[in-house]
């Protein structure tokens, strides 16, 4: 794969970046990624400790004779927070000295190796963290202007082994005398091609519930201690249930993760930064009041396919995964109800966004099924989280509510 990294107007030579395989092939291991517009970029794909090698041509951009004191490629792994004074963070930095000082009168090719790179953090883009990694070249020398300073960059992905299965998650929520649920995922730990299977009982119902949907929630962490900043938002988000609900209706839950752009769970990158995901359950009933649960689970990336090592010309390229299919009404036997029509969902999902949009607090009943370390949105009601159901808590602000 070749990278052309620029003929800019007063730029004195030219560099292209080509990324190849042990046999000297081109390399074929690409991802495609999203940029600026909706457009697409093409880029190579590595893995941990993967050998990157290729070759680097450089040209002078006019028949004159280019003198320079050096010419350098460097192997940078970067960490870059928006809301941090100082500039990006390098936790990997390889350099190999390409050319020592000298001049070029055409364009000559040097080939570059870094062996074993160690690439234990993946690569990622955020709302406001980015860690990636690229190759610079640069080229020293009295005259020479900046633009011979260029980037090229790469993605990394890390996989693991298939994790045991867990234990199901349970939880009992609801409101005394008014709303009673019990819902169940069937496990904590996903991989990110994986299915999240399971379903939502209604054990008392005197609330007048129009519709209730499921999100996938992620919430990225920058900083530590006093300095930390959340920010959530929502990937995805998914219809399971349109109409009232009746006691003892069981509504079934069947979540597909592959269609969305997600990445691992990420805890700590480096003292930097960390990426959590969480299954937001939401209900609304018919004055637009908003009642919500938020539950945790962890997302990895399955070593299924393996992916060709770092140097192989029989990699293939990355693919976008296909849509989600529609699990058909037929499929779930005993919902009856005009809210059980709309369940027939195979749900796919990605981020989360705040359910907070509440209107007038309600009076009675009014519950927020939330999170620990979570605030309900304002005009909602906290319950305790997990446990028997227990009563609603007295009515409060978001910056004054409990999880």
């Amino acid at each position: 794969m070749k990278s052309f990294m620029g003929l800019v107007s007063g730029a004195t030579c030219r560099v292209e970046v080509e990324f190849k395989d042990d046999k000297g092939a081109a390399y074929k291991r690409t991802v495609l990624l999203k940029t600026k517009g909706n457009e697409t970029e093409d880029i190579p794909l590595y893995t941990n400790k993967d050998n990157i090698m290729g070759e680097i041509k450089v040209t002078p951009t006019s028949t004159k004779k280019l003198e320079h004191q050096g010419i350098r490629v460097q192997l940078i792994g970067q960490i870059d927070v928006a809301t941090e004074k100082g500039g990006p963070h390098d936790f990997v930095s390889l350099v190999r000295e390409l050319a020592p000082a000298g001049d070029l009168t055409s364009g000559r090719a040097f080939p570059f190796e870094f062996r074993n790179v160690e690439m234990q953090y993946d690569s990622y883009k955020g709302p406001n963290v980015r860690c990636r990694y690229f190759m610079r070249v640069t080229v020293t020398g009295k005259g020479i202007t900046p633009d011979c300073k260029k980037d090229s960059a790469f993605w990394v992905r890390n996989y693991e082994a298939m994790h045991e299965a867990t234990a199901p998650i349970k939880m009992e929520v609801g409101i005394e005398d008014c709303l009673h649920i019990e819902f169940e995922y069937d496990k904590a730990k996903y991989h990110l091609k994986d299915v999240v299977v399971g379903k939502i009982y209604f054990l008392l119902v005197r609330i007048k519930l129009k519709h209730m949907e499921i999100e996938i929630r992620r919430r990225e962490t920058t900083g530590v201690g006093s300095s930390a900043h959340s920010e959530s938002d929502t990937l995805a988000k998914y219809e399971i249930m349109d109409g009232a609900p009746v006691r003892n209706e069981n509504i079934p839950i069947r979540l597909y993760l592959s269609p969305y752009d997600l990445s691992p769970t990420y805890k700590e990158v480096h003292n930097r930064f960390s990426a959590r995901y969480f299954l937001n359950l939401v209900l609304v009933d018919e004055e637009d009041r908003r009642y919500f649960k938020q539950q945790e689970i962890t997302l990895y990336r399955k070593e299924e396919d393996p992916p060709t090592s770092a140097g192989s010309s029989s990699g293939a390229p990355v693919h976008a995964p296909a849509p989600p299919s529609i699990m058909p009404h037929s499929s779930m036997p005993g919902l009856t109800s005009a809210a059980s029509l709309a369940a027939a969902a195979s749900l796919a999902s990605g981020s989360l966004a705040a359910a907070a949009e509440a209107a007038e607090p309600p009076q009675q009943g009014g519950v927020v099924f939330g999170a620990e370390g979570e605030q309900p949105p304002p005009g909602g009601r906290d319950v305790t989280n997990g446990g028997p159901l227990q009563g609603a808590v007295p009515l409060r602000g978001a910056s004054e509510a409990q999880s």
